[in-house]
């Protein structure tokens, strides 16, 4: 399949599976350097600090692996494997206290560095690193205040980019569910927001 960005070639996550399921080391590892980026991200913004995130996809990544005969199509490979990231990610999460971790780099390992537009900003306002940093911070402490099903459910629609009907099934809820989920953690997370800047 050609990348109409890119103009490269690309296999579908499908196909690769298929071939990783038959032995082929290439395609697996495809599949997983695929979707790194926005697996870390899910687990970093769950768990806080980027040991445990990692710690949850190396666990992750290994249950999927050794799952992945099991993947049967129903959601995109991405969803499935973002729903076996975010149940590892709860389970570091249960083992250890959340622990939030402030850094300049909130994006992790995948970071792409910042865009022109950033640059420009901060050329123009060079506090205006300092405020996306302290924003970050901010939406780190009002995310410890949700529940994990609920943080959950954030993050893979703010984070991943997923949508509703990729959510319930990567959550397997209703979509309903993940609708009163996102309203509610929308609330909280303004609601905190608001508090802290009151604060401040």
């Amino acid at each position: 399949m050609l990348d109409q960005q890119t103009g490269v070639m690309t296999t579908p996550d499908e196909a690769l599976v298929a071939l990783a399921c038959g032995g082929n080391l290439a395609a697996r590892e495809e599949l997983f350097r695929r979707h790194f980026a926005v697996a870390y991200r899910v687990a970093h913004r769950l768990l806080g600090h980027e040991q445990d995130a990692l710690d949850a996809l190396q666990d992750g990544f290994l249950k999927a692996v050794s799952h992945l005969p099991e993947f049967d199509g129903r959601s995109g490979f991405r969803t499935w494997l973002l729903r076996v990231v975010t149940n590892a990610a709860l389970d570091v999460g249960r083992r250890r206290r959340r622990r939030v971790s402030v850094s300049l780099d909130q994006t992790g390992p995948a970071s792409s560095g910042p865009t022109a537009d950033q640059l420009e900003a901060a050329a123009t306002d060079p506090s205006a690193g300092l405020e996306r940093s302290d924003l970050r911070a901010q939406l780190d402490l009002a995310l410890d205040q949700l529940t994990p099903s609920i943080r959950a459910t954030f993050v893979l629609f703010a984070e991943a980019e997923l949508s509703y009907k990729e959510i319930a099934d990567c959550q397997n809820v209703p979509i309903g569910t993940v609708m009163s989920r996102i309203h509610y953690a929308r609330q909280k997370l303004q609601a905190k927001l608001r508090e802290l800047d009151v604060m401040t």
